[in-house]
C-alpha cells in the first residue's frame, strides 16, 4: 500500500477456544492478555507499552474460536521495532505467575463486561445454542471460574500444543515493500520452533427440529438471534449468502431494516450477518426490541426470510444490484485501514486452502444471480435448521409456541 505513512505488523496464530477443553476454556484469550504482561528482554508491562506509545504506535490483539491475533501499527518506519516487540512477546514471555493473578482479576471484569452488553452478548448465546456443549459452544473469554484455575505451567503446555511456526502468519501491510517486510520477518521469527500441533475436532449437525434457547436477564430491551445452519468458509453457496444477508439486513435500506423498525417500530438495531467457520456455518439475524411486542419481532422476522425463500416478495434487478454494491462497498471502506488488510490475508492464509485478493472476492460477488440467492433461502432456510436465542426477562418456556409452530 505504497501511498500510506503508517503499516501494521500482524501475527495470527491458529490457536483459538475451539481448541480447548473444559479444563482450560478460556486459555486462548488469556494467553493473548498475558503476552503484553513482560519478556525476558522487556521485563513488565510497562516496558512493552512505553516502547509502542512512544513510537507513537498502537497495539492490540484479538482471539476467536479459531485464531488468535497481535498487531502493531505504527509508522511505517517502525515496522522493524514493531517485530522485534511482536516476536519477543511469542518467543519469551515470562509468565510470570504474579501477573497470572493479577490479570485473573481483568478477565473476569472483561467477562462481566460482556455479560452487561446483552447487543454483544446474544452472539455468544446464539452459538450455544448451535453447537452446545463443545468447545464451538463455549465463551471465547471462559468461565470464571475455569479462569481462576489456570496456572503457569498450563500457558506452557497450551503454547506448546499450538503455537507452532508453521500455525503462525506474518503479515505486514502498509507502506513497506515486500522484500523489506520479508527479510524483516525472517530476522525476527527465525527461531521459532516447527512441530506437530493439536486438530479440532469437527463439529457434527444433527439437529432436527427448531430450537429455542433463553437466557433470563433483566433487560429493557430483549435481544433475538434468529438463524439458520448453513455452510463452511470453503463452500461455493458462501457468496450467495452474502448477497442474501445482506438483502436481508444489510444496511438501513434492508428488507428486516424497514420492516422491523421503520414500517413497524419494533425495535432500535436489526442486522444479518452470514459468518463462516472451517467446518460449519450460519446465516443469523439480530434485533433488539421492544420486550411487550417480542414475539412479533420474530414472526416479522420469519415472515421476511419466508418471502425470499417462497418468492412472496421476488428479488428485483435494483435489489440485487444494490446488495452486491452494499457488500464490496463496506469491503473498499474497511480495506482502506493497514490493519483490516492485514486480517483479511491472514485469516485466509491460515483457515482456508486458497489466498483471495479483494478483487476475486468481488469478482464471485458480481456473478451471484437472484436465482442463487432464492436457490440458498430454500435450501437452508428449513425448518430443521432453524434457531432462535433470546436475551431477555423471559421464563423459559416463552416464546417456544412462536419459534416452534411459525411455519417457514
Amino acid at each position: 500500500m505504497p501511498s500510506f505513512e503508517s503499516a501494521t505488523v500482524l501475527v495470527m496464530v491458529g490457536a483459538g477456544s475451539r481448541y480447548e477443553v473444559r479444563s482450560n476454556n478460556g486459555i486462548s484469550h488469556f494467553l493473548e492478555h498475558m503476552a503484553f504482561k513482560g519478556t525476558k528482554k522487556r521485563p513488565s508491562a510497562i516496558d512493552i507499552t512505553s516502547l509502542i506509545d512512544g513510537m507513537g504506535g498502537e497495539c492490540n490483539a484479538f482471539t476467536g474460536k479459531e485464531a488468535t491475533g497481535f498487531y502493531i501499527k505504527s509508522a511505517s518506519d517502525k515496522i522493524e521495532l514493531s517485530l522485534d516487540i511482536l516476536s519477543d512477546m511469542l518467543s519469551n514471555s515470562k509468565l510470570d505467575p504474579k501477573e497470572i493473578e493479577k490479570e485473573k482479576g481483568v478477565i473476569s471484569e472483561e467477562l462481566n463486561l460482556y455479560e452487561d452488553t446483552p447487543s454483544r452478548k446474544i452472539g455468544d448465546i446464539y452459538e450455544r445454542l448451535l453447537y452446545g456443549d463443545t468447545p464451538m459452544g463455549w465463551d471465547v473469554g471462559g468461565e470464571k471460574d475455569v479462569i481462576k484455575k489456570i496456572q503457569r505451567e498450563d500457558f506452557v503446555k497450551y503454547m506448546a500444543s499450538l503455537y507452532s511456526a508453521d500455525n503462525i502468519t506474518v503479515v505486514a501491510a502498509g507502506g513497506i515493500t515486500s522484500n523489506e517486510a520479508e527479510k524483516l520477518i525472517g530476522k525476527y521469527f527465525k527461531g521459532m520452533q516447527r512441530f506437530d500441533t493439536l486438530r479440532y475436532k469437527k463439529v457434527v449437525e444433527n439437529q432436527k427440529k427448531p430450537e429455542v434457547f433463553i437466557k433470563q436477564k433483566k433487560t429493557e430491551q430483549v435481544h433475538i438471534a434468529l438463524g439458520f445452519r448453513t455452510v463452511p468458509m470453503e463452500h461455493p453457496d458462501r457468496y450467495a449468502l452474502d448477497v442474501l444477508a445482506a438483502i436481508l439486513g444489510g444496511g438501513m435500506s434492508s428488507r428486516l431494516f424497514h420492516e422491523v423498525r421503520e414500517k413497524r417500530g419494533l425495535g432500535y438495531y436489526v442486522r444479518t450477518n452470514s459468518d463462516q467457520y472451517q467446518d460449519v456455518g450460519s446465516l443469523v439475524s439480530f434485533a433488539g426490541v421492544d420486550p411487550k411486542r417480542a414475539e412479533e419481532a420474530v414472526a416479522v422476522i420469519l415472515e421476511e426470510h419466508k418471502k425470499i425463500k417462497d418468492k412472496g416478495l421476488r428479488i428485483k434487478d435494483e435489489e440485487l444490484t444494490k446488495a452486491k454494491e452494499y457488500i464490496k462497498g463496506h469491503l473498499v471502506l474497511e480495506l482502506e485501514d493497514s490493519r483490516s488488510v492485514a486480517g483479511f490475508y491472514a485469516s485466509q492464509e491460515l483457515l482456508e486452502k486458497k489466498i483471495k485478493s479483494p478483487d476475486n472476492f468481488i469478482e464471485n460477488i458480481d456473478k451471484v444471480t437472484a436465482g442463487e440467492v432464492y436457490s440458498v433461502a430454500k435450501k437452508y432456510f428449513v425448518k430443521a435448521g432453524l434457531n432462535l436465542a433470546v436475551i431477555g426477562n423471559f421464563p423459559s418456556t416463552s416464546l417456544n409456541t412462536i419459534a416452534l409452530l411459525t411455519k417457514i
